[in-house]
């Protein structure tokens, strides 16, 4: 029997985030095992010319949001997104004839599931990709026990519990789930961030004219390709960079991407006068980043500890392995999952300014263990972290709820 699955999201493709590439990911290999998926996203996905949108290979049933003046009111806005949500749902599956729903993250999707799957009688597989209520701390938006932050744990929390089956991405999230929402840990499977390894090209070397370009012809280069958010903390890594270029001669950092701290990070390489060490290219075209990745020596995650990056497990450091690159990394609980200290990656004291120098400065200073590091990481990414493995963790999944 051939699985047919409706994708509820909270947005997707043609815009650009980690969330919308996991989920293009995920798409792609359950179509490449013969699974028919259809696709819905939220009003959060913005108001659309089309109730259905093609793009690329996929098809995606648009919600239009709310025109009412009361759902921009606090709470209201997020009532407004679960009701309509609840009423498309129901349209796309009379149409589409899934076997089951699929809700990713935020419980606003994973509530307007559960509501209508009382009417049309299906399973819900909700997937947690992260605690939203985590981010918006980071992001300003919340405060941590705040009202805003207890209601999103509530609110989630009870999706944990009527949904059918729970997936999530790492195994820090899959043990706070089953702790805070007391639910079976057999109910909840890990189905982890991967790559498509055939999409990189191992140990390439850089391409000269990008090199002259960005004035890195022979430099020793540390780089960081993603979104500029608090808790990547990149300012932090920009305060040791004088201490590195002490050590390092010829030292050059790679900075490509962009977000809510990149003035707080222009001001910081100002302030230092590293204007010459310091490169920022902004945000590049998706096809364009292979290029920027192979003039680097060494990645560098130096994620701040807190909650967020205890429990969650990051794409990048995965990328670069995949691409043949070093990886240096803080010791918070996503990293740990990922990085094998010394054997695929390095990982440092995390918050540790100190900690971190000596780390990047014994690397760049002792070349001897980098083809074996590289091998290492690349061998993790192609034994445990591709995406036609982990998409296949699915299937048990779903005949179960079915």
């Amino acid at each position: 029997m051939s699985l047919r699955v409706l994708h509820i999201l909270d947005h997707s493709i043609p815009l650009h985030s980690g969330y919308t590439f996991r989920t293009r990911n995920i798409l792609r290999e359950q179509r490449a095992r013969g699974w028919y998926t259809a696709h819905v996203t939220s009003a959060k996905q913005g108001r659309s010319d089309w109730s259905k949108e093609c793009v690329g290979e996929f098809e995606f049933y648009r919600t239009q949001p709310e025109a009412a003046g009361w759902a921009s009111w606090p709470m209201m806005d997020q009532w407004s997104v679960v009701t309509r949500l609840t009423e498309r749902i129901i349209e796309v599956a009379e149409i589409e004839k899934p076997d089951v729903l699929h809700a990713h993250s935020p419980a606003l999707n994973g509530l307007a599931a559960l509501r209508a799957s009382r009417k049309l009688g299906l399973p819900v597989v909700y997937e947690c990709r992260a605690f939203w209520e985590d981010a918006a701390v980071d992001h300003g938006t919340a405060t941590e026990g705040g009202v805003r932050y207890r209601i999103g744990r509530a609110m989630e929390s009870r999706v944990f519990r009527h949904a059918d089956a729970v997936t999530t991405i790492c195994e820090g999230l899959r043990n706070d789930i089953t702790q805070r929402a007391f639910v079976d840990e057999n109910k909840v499977t890990v189905i982890p961030n991967a790559v498509n390894v055939e999409d990189f090209t191992y140990d390439a070397p850089a391409d000269e004219d990008v090199a002259r370009r960005l004035n890195l012809t022979n430099k020793n280069v540390l780089g960081f390709i993603g979104s500029f958010y608090a808790y990547e903390g990149l300012p932090f890594l920009i305060d040791t960079l004088p201490a590195i270029c002490e050590e390092i001669p010829d030292f050059r950092f790679l900075l490509v991407g962009g977000g809510p701290d990149e003035d707080l990070i222009r001001e910081s390489v100002r302030r230092h006068g590293l204007d010459e060490v310091v490169v920022m290219t902004g945000r590049v075209p998706h096809e364009e980043v292979q290029a920027y990745y192979n003039q680097v020596d060494a990645f560098a995650y130096p994620r701040l500890p807190m909650r967020l990056t205890d429990l969650v497990t990051p794409l990048k450091p995965l990328e670069a392995m995949a691409q043949g690159r070093l990886v240096i990394a803080s010791d918070v609980g996503g990293h740990r999952e990922l990085i094998r200290d010394g054997e695929t990656g390095r990982l440092f004291k995390a918050g540790d300014k100190g900690s971190f120098v000596r780390t990047v400065v014994d690397l760049f200073k002792d070349r001897s263990t980098w083809t074996a590091m590289r091998e290492n990481g690349r061998r993790f990414v192609e034994s445990e972290r591709t995406w036609r493995d982990s998409v296949a963790r699915y299937e048990r999944v779903y005949r179960r709820v079915i």
